[in-house]
C-alpha cells in the first residue's frame, strides 16, 4: 500500500456559523493522504492504475467552492465521503484548515481518518 497526497490545496468558499461569514468567501486549506496500491501504475508507468491527484484536486475544489457549510467538521466529512466513493480510496487522512480564523494562530481545523474496508482499488481496463 502506498500513499498519494495533496498538500496545501487552497480553496475559496462560504464557511462559518456567524452571519457575516455567510456573506463572504473564505479560504480553507485541504491536505489529503490517500492509500492505494499503485504498484501496477509504477510497473507500467500508467496513470490509469493509480489515484489521479489532478482529478482528485479538481473534484475537491469544485465541490468545496460550491458548498456553504457552517462547520469545518461537516465539510471535512463531506469531502472525505466524496473522495472515498468517487475515487475508490481505501484509506484517507484529511486535514481541513481555516487560516486566520483564530487571532494569533496560523491555522485551525480538523483532521479525520477514514477507512473503507470494502474498497479494493481498481482502475484502468481490468
Amino acid at each position: 500500500m502506498n500513499t498519494v497526497y495533496i498538500s496545501g490545496l487552497r480553496i475559496s468558499t462560504v464557511i462559518g456559523v456567524y452571519d457575516w461569514e455567510r456573506n463572504i468567501q473564505q479560504i480553507v486549506v485541504v491536505d489529503l493522504q490517500m492509500s492505494a496500491d499503485n504498484q501496477r501504475a509504477a510497473d507500467e508507468d500508467n496513470l490509469n492504475y493509480t489515484l489521479d491527484y489532478g482529478a482528485i484536486a479538481a473534484a475537491v475544489t469544485a465541490f468545496v467552492e460550491a458548498s456553504s457549510y457552517q462547520l469545518l467538521e461537516s465539510l471535512a466529512e463531506a469531502i472525505a465521503e466524496r473522495v472515498m466513493a468517487d475515487f475508490n480510496v481505501q484509506q484517507l487522512t484529511l486535514k481541513l484548515g481555516k487560516p486566520g480564523a483564530v487571532k494569533n494562530a496560523d491555522d485551525v481545523g480538523v483532521i479525520i481518518h477514514r477507512t473503507n474496508a470494502s474498497s479494493t482499488f481498481q482502475s484502468g481496463d481490468d
